[in-house]
């Protein structure tokens, strides 16, 4: 009896083995006709939705739209200079000026930068901002290879070859241009640059990094400037506290310029014979650095050939404004033609 149950069930086992292989048998075959009847055909893949994204365009970038950020900003504290990038600014006045059409275009061009610091309205608030200025100066040759150290701090002007600061006239190459062979271009526009890096200030004394916040674009002047011919000097007579005054010697007498000073106690009355002597040698002194500048002047305006003075007579400097933009304060009522003391003022402003 239970010989016949196990061969029953070893038959059933069989039998449904059989029946499995068969209809794997008949998978295959439709497979593979289908297959047979397209072999392009592939099979169903499951489809992946990948979500939108919306397309972001920049704005091509302008030819000349780094021109005024080439030129270094001269005199500015290094402390200050990450605060020209505080404010959008633009210059496209500037960019304009040298295309086609444009009073610079054609033209060798020098171009310096500088700042201004400004009281002006920001987003409602009144706050004192570092307004970036660029002179250009039109001119078939550099306007001068030295730099001039002055300030109120400093006793005495230093005027200094451009490289001492490892300042230079460097070529300015436009974007359109910066994948030519810089060889092969002719550059009509050079800026001021410094390679001196921030990061190597911090080995240098602090004399050395003082004079950079001095220095002034220099140009020899081939008329007498306004102070060639003043006749004030500036008195600081060493007391406590020191007298702070300006003396005129044209128009001041030395005898009741003192006694005035005594009646207002000012100046004590056992100091005046040493005051009167103190201002007298300002004066001299003044008179001679007056005197040796005129001859400077004088001497370099005999040495320089024509071609030269004739660059230097016909220069035109333009003084440029960042442009007003809703990024940028209004700067309308503090632009002024004023340079510097070495170049006086601009011949136009932008």
């Amino acid at each position: 009896m239970g010989k016949r149950k196990a061969a029953a069930a070893a038959s059933r086992k069989r039998k449904k083995a059989a029946s499995d292989a068969a209809k794997r048998e008949g998978e295959e075959a439709t497979t593979s006709k289908s297959q047979e009847e397209d072999p392009q055909k592939e099979p169903k893949k499951r489809r992946v939705k990948v979500p939108e994204t919306e397309t972001e365009y920049f704005a091509e970038k302008r030819n000349l739209e780094d021109l005024w950020q080439a030129a270094f900003p001269v005199g500015t504290e290094w402390d200050n200079m990450d605060k020209l990038r505080e404010i959008n600014w633009c210059f496209s006045n500037l960019e304009s000026a040298f295309e086609e059409g444009g009073e610079l275009h054609g033209k060798t061009v020098y171009i310096f930068g500088s700042t201004e610091a400004q009281m002006l309205n920001v987003n409602g608030q009144e706050k004192v901002v570092l307004v970036p200025i660029v002179v250009a100066v039109d001119s078939p040759i550099p306007p001068s290879d030295k730099i001039g150290v002055k300030s109120v701090q400093r006793e005495k002007e230093e005027v200094i070859p451009m490289k001492t600061m490892k300042m230079a006239w460097v070529p300015y190459i436009p974007l359109d241009d910066r994948l030519s062979q810089v060889d092969r271009l002719k550059s009509q526009i050079f800026t001021m640059a410094c390679t001196q890096r921030r990061s190597a200030l911090k080995h240098l004394r602090i004399e050395r990094v003082k004079q950079y916040d001095y220095c002034l674009p220099y140009l020899q002047p081939l008329k007498a400037d306004e102070d060639e011919d003043d006749t004030v000097v500036n008195i600081m007579f060493p007391l406590e506290p020191p007298i702070v005054c300006d003396y005129d010697w044209e128009m001041d007498e030395i005898e009741e310029f003192t006694d005035n000073l005594i009646e207002e106690e000012t100046l004590p009355e056992d100091k005046k014979d040493e005051f009167k002597e103190y201002v007298k040698e300002q004066v001299r002194e003044r008179r001679k650095e007056q005197r040796q500048a005129k001859e400077a002047r004088k001497k370099v305006i005999e040495d320089m050939d024509p071609k030269t003075r004739e660059a230097m007579e016909n220069m035109k400097f333009y003084k440029f404004y960042p442009v007003q933009t809703s990024d940028a304060p209004d700067i309308s009522r503090v632009k002024v033609p004023y340079i510097n003391r070495y170049y006086g003022k601009a011949h136009f402003l932008r």
